[in-house]
């Protein structure tokens, strides 16, 4: 008699890759438990087994995906540290307008949206989401920035602004007003 072929547990390790590559391809309005747990191979209970709760599964897949983005970003930037925040600025932008980064990029104005409407889930998303982002910003800051905390919240600013300002048509501005910054050389 064979042995049957044993199905691997799922762990929420195991499901978030799954997940977060549903939720980037259809965005968080499809992201109910059915279309997630056909996403992951699973069932909705099994979901509601390793999270608790659709928000719960929320929250943290979105930490998940900020991790990720995260990771694309030391990938996409590896090399030598930024000298200069306007490096860092650059680095940065230049990532966002890739292709790679598009499915995050449509996520997080997604979740900027949401925000803006006053759904709480979104708003604590947001918030935690950019959480870890700032901390992965601070720690790519220049080595003799004289403020590297300030600093990563300063140019956190202009990099949103600047990838809102693209989002509607309005790269150019965006463009000048980092030149006018004196980030970007002219």
């Amino acid at each position: 008699m064979a042995n049957p072929i044993k199905k691997p547990t799922m762990t929420k390790d195991s499901l978030f890759p799954l997940l977060a590559a549903y939720v980037l391809a259809e965005g968080l309005g499809q992201a109910s438990l059915r279309p997630l747990a056909k996403a992951a191979g699973t069932s909705d209970r099994m979901l509601l087994y390793h999270f608790g709760s659709k928000e719960a599964l929320i929250d943290d897949l979105l930490g998940f995906i900020a991790r990720t983005y995260a990771s694309t970003l030391d990938a996409a930037l590896a090399g030598e540290r930024p000298v200069t925040r306007g490096q860092v600025v650059a680095r940065i932008l230049k990532h966002a307008r890739s292709d790679a980064a598009q499915p995050f990029t449509s996520l997080w104005w997604e979740i900027v949206a949401g925000a803006a409407r006053g759904e709480e889930s979104y708003r604590a998303a947001a918030q935690a989401m950019m959480d870890v982002l700032l901390g992965w910003l601070e720690g790519q800051m220049p080595t003799a920035d004289p403020d590297p905390e300030g600093g990563a919240r300063y140019l956190l600013t202009l990099i949103e602004g600047t990838l809102m300002l693209a989002a509607i048509g309005h790269e150019d501005t965006a463009h000048e007003g980092l030149l006018a910054s004196g980030l970007l050389p002219s």
